[in-house]
């Protein structure tokens, strides 16, 4: 988080001011139950998603999962939420803000995992409610939230047909991925620390390790993916995005990368930050030509 960020997030505690303009149409617990390896019953163990609709006018049939970062340890809900959400829908897009379990909350591995996937899910199921495309359903991530976004990239499942639970019929892999900054590699010199030890704990077996470093698991059936990360950056420094960007193009799965001079980590829409504040049209610009945006 830029210093300039954390001041904002610390005026909105003071004063209890929001500084976005929009709020969800809907919130929707992942698990009507307990979530699977609950702690408790408690607001934290309750995984869901904060739905936002774009104006039917504007409405493409695209449903976009964001995952905001925070090192696995915290949620930055504000500036890579809200207003990803609020820039979604512009675009004509519906944005589901996930609210995942992480460390902070009490929960490592495979709590985040099951959430995203959960979440894809639901999306799924609810887009005939929602007015969604089920085959133009994608995952965006920041920073830690970028790590999970890529293992709903990474590590999915086509449904299990005979679940006695509709949603778990559902296809849990993102038909696309927007990594913003992310978490990608572990156990390498350039991996955030903080993020693995959050997820897998102190003492992750080798194993465990090599299978969330993301990089390692891309293979043709991975969605095509659009990244954007910024050579400044030394909390999470761009070569997680270079290998991940190196492992489709191995692969041959479609892949844009853009990595900017300006801006450190954390930046989320950067829009006072020269250069780097394009990002967001040049994604814009990739869903539209990748066809993942456009009328139904």
């Amino acid at each position: 988080m830029t210093r300039k960020h954390f001041l904002i997030a610390c005026f909105i505690q003071l004063t209890g001011m929001q500084l976005w303009a929009i709020e969800p149409q809907e919130t929707l617990l992942l698990w009507k139950g307990a979530a699977p390896g609950a702690l408790g019953t408690a607001e934290k163990d309750r995984p869901k998603l904060m739905v936002y609709l774009p104006a039917k006018a504007a409405a493409n049939g695209s449903g976009i999962v964001v995952c905001p970062g925070g090192g696995y340890g915290g949620l930055a809900m504000g500036h890579e939420g809200r207003e990803i959400a609020e820039w979604l829908n512009g675009m004509g897009a519906a944005a589901c803000v996930l609210d995942y379990r992480h460390r902070g909350k009490g929960y490592g591995h495979p709590a985040p995992m099951l959430d995203v996937q959960r979440a894809i899910r639901q999306v799924r199921a609810n887009a005939d409610q929602w007015h969604l495309d089920t085959k133009r359903i994608g995952v965006l991530g920041f920073s830690a939230g970028g790590h999970l976004a890529s293992t709903a990239g990474t590590h999915f499942d086509r449904g299990l047909a005979e679940a006695e639970d509709p949603v778990d019929r559902m296809s849990c892999r993102p038909d696309f991925m927007v990594l913003c900054y992310p978490v990608i590699a572990f156990d390498e010199p350039y991996t955030h620390r903080g993020s693995q030890k959050n997820l897998l704990g102190e003492n992750a077996s080798d194993e465990l390790v090599r299978q969330f470093s993301n990089e390692k698991q891309v293979n043709e059936d991975t969605p095509p993916t659009f990244m954007f990360h910024t050579d400044a950056d030394y909390a999470v420094p761009a070569e997680n995005s270079t290998a991940f960007y190196a492992a489709l193009r191995q692969a041959k799965v479609t892949a844009e990368l853009h990595i900017y001079a300006n801006g450190g980590h954390g930046v989320g829409l950067a829009r006072d930050i020269q250069g780097t504040s394009t990002w967001s049209q040049r994604c814009e610009e990739w869903m539209s030509a990748s066809g993942f945006l456009g009328k139904q």
